[in-house]
């Protein structure tokens, strides 16, 4: 079969860098509980949030990268590459969740707060530690605020053979993807967590974002111009932005909630995040067309410095996420602990996003140093 996927042009785009260090931060505040500054992240104004954000960048990101591998360097190689990022991305999981259990584990003993492991879903693990490790291993357990990467990990895993579909039929795979996401919905797929229950993000959802991510990237975005540019897209994506907004704050404002009909609200409410509601979906569809029309690829505010720390985090992205993780651990117990007032949110959300930024820019600074060339000894230069 014929390639029929149309790579996006060479280079850096910073708009990708710009918008997944935005999801990186709004997730370390979401994970938060009780905490004032995350009304600032994305989830309170619409259906869809960082989450969905950050699986759509990375399927964006995954295949434009590996398939233009796959294309140069042969299919072989390019799934070998996209294997070897998911066990990357394992490792970096399995690290920050001992890490992780090891920290809240100390913290409840601490503070004397045992509800503490129970509120982080890790309590079984000091009751069974062995089992409960093996689970974790298979990304079975997965403790509090831990379900994107084992998401993340599953989807990459299953990519290469996806990926070369699309190369050649990029409609039609977003088309199965698409099938697959609504017999997920009506049959109740979903893999099993341990101890009971089933993941957080449902896989055989979540995967059609990650796909449509592709798609965007491969040619899709081009061919859907016609509607994103589309005055009747403008007006009506508006809208429903608008009523996405209206119908999440009536799931925070109790008095908006009341003047609303029990069945419109009753529909929206609770948000169907596991199974990655139509409505989401179609929330985060809006979203990415208003981006791509709005925000060009050379949008020379991309250059501002104001957006450096944010577009740094996007471009260190697994460290950055792993790290919040950990963090928004200790914000929330200072909140608890030492004071919930309104300066201590401020604080503790601040002083999170700025040990994120400093670990992105380390981490830049790291990797710049290991590519330099080394320089030659003394002896040979004065040889010469």
């Amino acid at each position: 079969m014929d390639v029929r996927a149309v790579l996006p042009p060479r280079g850096r785009d910073y708009r990708l860098d710009l918008l997944r260090g935005f999801a990186n931060w709004a997730i370390y505040l979401d994970h938060i509980p009780n905490n004032a500054v995350n009304w600032i992240t994305q989830k309170n104004y619409g259906f869809s949030d960082a989450a969905d954000l950050f699986i759509f960048i990375s399927g964006y990101t995954a295949s434009f990268v590996y398939a233009r591998i796959m294309l140069e360097r042969g299919t072989v190689i390019g799934a070998t590459r996209l294997i070897k990022r998911s066990w990357q991305i394992y490792v970096a999981h399995v690290m920050l969740f001992v890490i992780y259990i090891a920290e809240i584990g100390y913290l409840s003993q601490r503070y004397h707060d045992p509800n503490l492991q129970n509120e982080f879903n890790v309590a079984g693990f000091m009751q069974n530690p062995a089992e409960t490790l093996y689970q974790g291993l298979i990304l079975a357990f997965k403790p509090v605020n831990m379900d994107v990467l084992p998401l993340y990990i599953a989807l990459m895993l299953v990519y290469p053979v996806v990926l070369w579909v699309m190369l050649r039929r990029l409609n039609l795979t977003l088309a199965a993807s698409f099938l697959l996401y609504l017999a997920a919905r009506h049959f109740g797929w979903n893999l099993p967590a341990y101890p009971g229950g089933s993941w957080y993000f449902n896989p055989f959802c979540w995967q059609f974002l990650f796909v449509f991510g592709g798609w965007f990237a491969l040619g899709g975005a081009g061919e859907s111009m016609s509607v994103i540019r589309s005055r009747p897209f403008l007006v009506l994506g508006v809208a429903y932005l608008l009523f996405a907004m209206v119908m999440t704050l009536a799931g925070r404002i109790p008095e908006l909630a009341q003047a609303m009909p029990p069945w419109l609200y009753d529909a929206f409410n609770p948000n169907d995040k596991t199974n990655l509601a139509p409505y989401r979906v179609l929330h985060f569809v809006v979203l990415a067309f208003f981006v791509t029309r709005f925000l060009p690829k050379d949008w020379a505010g991309l250059q501002w410095p104001i957006f450096r720390p944010v577009i740094k985090c996007g471009q260190q992205s697994l460290e950055v996420f792993c790290s919040g993780i950990f963090l928004a651990v200790i914000a929330h117990l200072v909140l608890v602990e030492v004071s919930n007032s309104i300066w201590m949110q401020i604080l503790v959300s601040a002083v999170g996003i700025v040990l994120m930024t400093v670990l992105a820019y380390y981490r830049s600074w790291s990797k710049k140093v290991d590519k330099a060339p080394a320089k030659a000894p003394a002896s040979t230069v004065a040889a010469g």
